[in-house]
């Protein structure tokens, strides 16, 4: 995890999801059917966010994980008060949202995270 002066430099399009709050079209990104071993981070700080055990095919159109790495990502109600976003805990950077009820898993829980917020490090 890197203190904020050693963050990684944002593209635009990254800043579009990250820091305004963008989605990523369906299906685009580089994670949706990724499935290799190790760690997924935080694009802007590296704070390391989802193990790659927790990931598994919604069919949503965007990386699904059903387990955060503790502590490391935030749940914030949407002010519509429908939907909860979910951000990086060190960077504050934008994720996506969490789905709670849904029954994919046996923990019911659906992290949908644009692939653009995270970067992947191989075990």
């Amino acid at each position: 995890m890197k203190d904020e002066k050693d963050w990684n430099e944002l593209t635009p399009d990254e800043k579009r999801i990250m820091i305004n709050k963008g989605t990523e079209y369906p299906n685009t990104g580089e994670y949706n059917s990724f499935y290799e071993k190790g760690t997924f981070v935080c694009r802007q700080c590296e704070s390391p966010l989802y193990r790659s055990e927790a990931k598994f095919n919604s069919g949503c159109g965007w990386p699904s994980f059903d387990d955060q790495i503790a502590k490391n990502v935030l749940h914030i109600l949407d002010a519509d008060g429908r939907r909860t976003e979910i951000v990086c805990s060190h960077c504050k950077g934008h994720l996506g949202h969490v789905f709670i009820g849904e029954r994919f898993t046996e923990k019911d829980t659906r992290h949908c995270v644009n692939s653009i917020s995270m970067k992947f490090i191989k075990d």
